[in-house]
C-alpha cells in the first residue's frame, strides 16, 4: 500500500493530508505510540482501525511519536507543538497545524443529501444569500460551519442560529460564532480538490 501525501499552506496554517485506499492497518502499528496501540485494538470496525492508523501514520511524519490528547471537548492538542485539528473522509485524513491560534480542519466529499437538509443548519439570512440547489454549495457551508463548531470550544451549539457563514470573495468567507454573552469573528478558507471540500480558519477568533 503507497499512501498519498499532499501539504498545503494558506498563511500560517498548514494542511497536511493523507490519501489512502484499502490497507492492512497492522503492517503500520509501528508508527503508533505504545497508548495508541492499545487504542487501536478496541476498535472493531476496519474503516475506524484505518483513520486511526492513517492519521497517526500523517500524524508520525510531521511531529514523530508525539502522542495525540484530547481535552474535554474532544479537540485533540499535542503538547508543547501548537494548535492541531483533524478530520477525514473517504479515503483521506487531514491535520491542520498552527502555532498561533486555535485551528479547525473539516474534510467532506460532495454530498447532495445536504441540499435536503440545508433547512437544518442554515439561518434564513443564509437560506436567502446562497444557493440551496447546489450540493456542492451546501457541502461547502456544512464544512465551513464544522470548522466553527471546533473552534467555539463548546458542545451543545445549534447551527442554524449560533453558527453563521458568508462568502466574501473565491474561496474566502467570514465566519460568525454567536452567542448570548460575545459575537466572534473569523475568516475560513473553503476549497474542493477534486471531490473533497476542505475548510480551515486562517486567522484567530476575534470579538466583536
Amino acid at each position: 500500500m503507497q499512501f498519498k501525501q499532499e501539504t498545503l499552506h494558506i498563511g500560517s496554517v498548514s494542511i497536511h493530508l493523507l490519501y489512502y485506499d484499502t490497507f492492512d492497518p497492522t503492517d503500520y502499528l509501528d508508527h503508533l505510540t505504545e497508548q495508541e496501540t492499545e487504542r487501536y485494538f478496541t476498535f472493531t470496525h476496519i474503516k475506524r482501525k484505518m483513520e486511526f492508523v492513517a492519521t497517526r501514520f500523517l500524524r508520525h511524519g510531521i511531529f514523530g511519536f508525539t502522542h495525540i490528547h484530547y481535552n474535554e471537548v474532544g479537540a485533540p492538542y499535542i503538547e508543547d507543538e501548537g494548535f492541531i485539528s483533524i478530520s477525514h473522509a473517504k479515503g483521506v485524513v487531514g491535520i491542520s497545524f498552527s502555532k498561533d491560534f486555535p485551528v479547525g480542519l473539516d474534510l467532506e466529499k460532495i454530498d447532495a443529501r445536504l441540499v435536503k437538509l440545508s433547512s437544518k443548519f442554515l439561518s434564513a439570512a443564509e437560506t436567502n444569500a446562497l444557493d440551496t440547489t447546489s450540493a456542492l454549495e451546501m457541502t461547502k457551508v456544512w464544512s465551513g460551519k464544522e470548522v466553527l463548531y471546533k473552534i467555539a470550544g463548546r458542545k451543545g451549539i445549534i447551527f442554524s442560529s449560533e453558527l453563521h457563514l458568508s462568502l466574501l470573495e473565491n474561496n474566502r468567507w467570514k465566519g460568525t460564532i454567536q452567542s448570548r454573552h460575545k459575537t466572534l469573528h473569523t475568516e475560513i478558507s473553503i476549497f474542493t480538490i477534486e471531490d473533497l471540500v476542505v475548510s480551515v480558519n486562517t486567522n484567530a477568533l476575534k470579538s466583536e
